[in-house]
């Protein structure tokens, strides 16, 4: 992010794709999408199927907890001492014949990305999934320089075709269904390249088909791909995709300039840690033992040879380095991207990915958007407020993030920014720790609230209003329990 430093160097200043304040905050949102039924039903097929997949995958394995304990000390190890680890990553990378370039955020990473594929000649990319180029405006970025990125993950072809946003970590159309991905092809498809068959139908393997026929002209025409990574091996410069498609296979193998965007944090000290996470993530993610393809490169084997002959690795900062410095916080950088808490999380069936205004949303969206944006804007302030702090999100991490925790830290942050709620909020405490404090105005002020009780309205005005809108306020008892408890313990005694 601008202004912030990156591992001690400078971050270079400029505008940032998707400014958090063209969103609405998270509670304005929300209202707006808990209104729309379609949408409900499909949040809540989807991630209801996912969820009792997951279930039954992950209570095959009896070691569950150790790996997952394992998992949050290889992160928290390797957090601990990032600098160096990132620096032995840059040495194998570059004796393996890969350059690495260092962003220190959205600005800088898109405009190395570009420089790239311009220098390549070429005007059209294409992409496996990445969180990382879609956190900062990677499409929008090459379209501005005259460069088309396509899409090749099923999903993000079904949301880029569509002109919409993913809302969700892993199944990033989700909140669409069948006829609704149907009718995209249909319209769509030929203004991309190879249109949708005629007759298509909303069947399943219809629709894959439709996108495989599509996809393979880009496949076999592409000379530059662009990429992120799930992990990145220290030791040996080794970089990891895992995915179930294939397509990221195509896209890492076919063409010959492969770049890489990746968070810092993906990086782990050595090979053998691969081994907590290629159980931990499909299991968590989508349900499989396995992903059905992991792909992993080191380097390059030169021109006269299969795969890209030149490889670039983009090591993103873009607010890492601040929520690093954050003892609480931090834990969120231990995220693998698996989605097990979207897929669990109340608020987010009901509201959907959309609301939380960011490429990362439900639990995992509310405490690391506002740590890499930080919590400025109405969007980024509301999300440590956008939960229940119910915990499921937390029993389900495969790497053991307490997001309840972090959201309470986060929400401590937004307090203390100060504004009108928040004044009223500690104002309303201080009035209430004078009462407790003095046992005889509690006393009073239970009488006195008793024999009012019939005045109370049913909303509280103002800022309160917020919270009698969907609640109803409890009702007052005609006497204070202090009162009631002196009169029949009273009696009791006189017996």
């Amino acid at each position: 992010m601008s202004g912030t430093t990156f591992l001690g160097m400078p971050a270079s200043p400029g505008p940032r794709p998707g400014s958090p304040e063209a969103f609405p905050s998270f509670p304005e949102a929300a209202a707006v999408a808990t209104l729309d039924h379609k949408l409900r039903a499909n949040l809540t097929h989807a991630t209801r199927t996912i969820r009792e997949k997951r279930a039954r995958a992950v209570a095959e394995l009896a070691d569950w907890a150790e790996l997952r304990a394992a998992g949050k000390a290889i992160k928290d190890h390797t957090l601990r001492r990032l600098d160096r680890y990132l620096l032995r990553l840059e040495q194998e990378v570059t004796v393996a014949g890969g350059t690495v370039h260092w962003a220190a955020d959205a600005a800088e990473a898109n405009r190395i990305v570009a420089d790239l594929v311009l220098a390549t000649g070429e005007r059209e990319v294409v992409k496996v999934k990445s969180m990382a180029t879609q956190e900062i405006g990677l499409n929008e970025a090459l379209a501005a320089e005259g460069i088309i990125a396509y899409e090749t993950d099923l999903a993000e072809l079904i949301v880029q075709l569509g002109d919409d946003r993913p809302s969700h970590i892993l199944v990033p159309a989700i909140h669409r269904n069948r006829e609704e991905i149907r009718e995209i092809f249909a319209e769509r498809m030929a203004s991309w390249g190879r249109p949708a068959p005629e007759g298509l139908t909303d069947s399943p393997a219809q629709l894959a088909e439709a996108a495989r026929l599509h996809l393979r002209e880009k496949f076999l025409r592409a000379k530059v791909a662009v990429s992120g990574a799930n992990f990145m091996v220290a030791e040996t410069g080794t970089l990891v995709v895992v995915e179930s498609e294939g397509n990221g296979r195509m896209c890492l193998t076919l063409p010959k300039t492969l770049i890489s965007v990746v968070g810092i944090e993906k990086v782990v000290p050595a090979w053998r840690d691969l081994e907590v996470f290629l159980q931990t993530l499909p299991r968590s993610s989508t349900a499989e033992r396995m992903n059905p393809y992991t792909s992993l490169w080191t380097g390059t084997l030169g021109p006269e040879n299969d795969g890209p002959s030149a490889f670039h690795l983009v090591l993103l900062d873009n607010g890492r380095t601040s929520a690093l410095a954050d003892r609480v916080g931090r834990q969120a950088l231990r995220c693998i991207r698996c989605s097990a808490c979207l897929n669990v999380c109340p608020v987010y069936e009901r509201a959907g990915g959309h609301a939380y205004g960011s490429v990362y949303p439900g639990p995992i969206g509310a405490v690391l958007t506002p740590q890499l944006r930080g919590t400025t804007s109405g969007i980024d302030a509301s999300l440590p407020y956008a939960s229940s702090l119910c915990g499921a999100c937390y029993e389900v991490c495969p790497v053991a993030i307490d997001i309840p925790e972090v959201l309470v830290h986060l929400r401590e942050r937004v307090a203390g920014q100060g504004g009108h709620g928040h004044r009223l909020e500690r104002a309303a405490v201080k009035a209430a720790g004078l009462a407790l404090d003095h046992p005889g105005l509690l006393a009073a002020g239970e009488r006195l609230a008793g024999k009012a009780r019939g005045l109370l309205p049913e909303r509280l005005p103002g800022p309160g209003r917020a919270w009698t809108d969907t609640r109803a306020l409890p009702e007052l008892p005609p006497e204070p329990f202090r009162d009631w408890w002196k009169k029949n313990r009273s009696r009791k005694d006189s017996r």
